[in-house]
């Protein structure tokens, strides 16, 4: 059973320049509550009760957002805030939460070697803070499903338009006869349209056999100068035996991906439509506001 996930939130965030100066990019928010809290929250759906968080310099307010602040849910209390004060102390309870800083940045695959003392010998969960996942789907639960299943580690995979392949780490798969998942023959990080093997590409889930840890000990840093947890699984699929292959779920649901800025807008848009106490409001003041004919104020032409 995988009880354990690991989250790699050390970046620096710089395409959300300057307001990552001070503020961790994990902590932005989608209308009120920040992008890291769904994340968690999408790993306790799945049954998780232990998170490593992999963080770095200036992401103290990850810690602060997870732990409990008595002054403040007693201050909503006296107030009979109920609901404020329900949504202040979800968080501290969504998980048992651990920490452990990245000190140099040497790639997603160094990150997840850093927890290997703390995950052990057992399968492990990956979540990457910059995917959100449409809350009403069940990926993470179909990947710890097809690990039990197949003892090996198992990637989430979505389609893609072939110009954006070269922004993921990008999939060859064959079929597993009468499964809904396929096992994944080769994988490439960032390849062109040309040399990309599918239109597959990886997204930021994956449920991990602890055999990817001998691996990320031996594997060289790759593109960027990094170590490449791409790398690292694509030896994995090429030496099935040592740690019982990589297998790939395809994700046909919502997501988005909140490290690109536009992405991020679409996703607190999208989201706060489906708010009770906003969407009806919003949508009349979107359906008011937005004409193709308005043009571009001033302002906004430098920025």
């Amino acid at each position: 059973m995988v009880i354990k996930a690991v989250i790699p939130a050390a970046g620096m965030g710089t395409r959300f320049l300057p307001v990552t100066k001070s503020m961790p990019k994990e902590m932005l928010p989608i209308v009120d509550k920040p992008v890291i809290q769904f994340i968690v929250e999408e790993a306790a759906r799945a049954g998780i009760t232990d998170v490593l968080m992999i963080t770095g310099r200036n992401k103290r307010a990850l810690e602060d957002h997870f732990d409990r602040l008595p002054c403040l849910e007693e201050a909503l209390e006296k107030k009979g805030e109920t609901l404020r004060l329900a949504e202040v102390t979800r968080s501290s309870g969504l998980a048992n939460i651990h920490y452990i800083r990245q000190g140099d940045p040497l790639g997603l695959g160094h990150a997840i070697l850093l927890s290997r003392r703390h995950v052990g010998n057992e399968p492990f969960a990956v979540l990457l803070g910059d995917d959100l996942i449409d809350e009403e789907e069940c990926l993470l639960e179909d990947l710890i499903t097809v690990q039990k299943e197949t003892g090996g580690s198992v990637v989430a995979l979505m389609e893609v338009e072939p110009e954006q392949i070269g922004a993921y780490g990008c999939a060859a798969v064959r079929p597993v006869s009468g499964r809904d998942y396929v096992r994944i023959t080769d994988l490439v990080e960032k390849p062109t349209a040309f040399e990309a093997p599918s239109n597959l590409a990886v997204i930021g889930r994956y449920v991990l056999s602890p055999a990817i840890f001998e691996v990320l000990e031996t594997t060289a840093p790759g593109r960027g100068g990094e170590v490449q947890l791409t790398d690292a699984l694509r030896t994995l699929t090429q030496t099935p035996e040592a740690g019982g292959g990589v297998f790939g779920v395809v994700y046909r649901g919502r997501r988005f991906d909140t490290g690109d800025k536009l992405n991020y807008i679409k996703a607190v848009v999208s989201l706060a439509l489906e708010r009770g106490d906003l969407g009806s409001e919003l949508r009349k003041w979107l359906q008011e506001n937005i004409d193709s004919s308005r043009p571009v104020p001033a302002r906004a032409k430098h920025l």
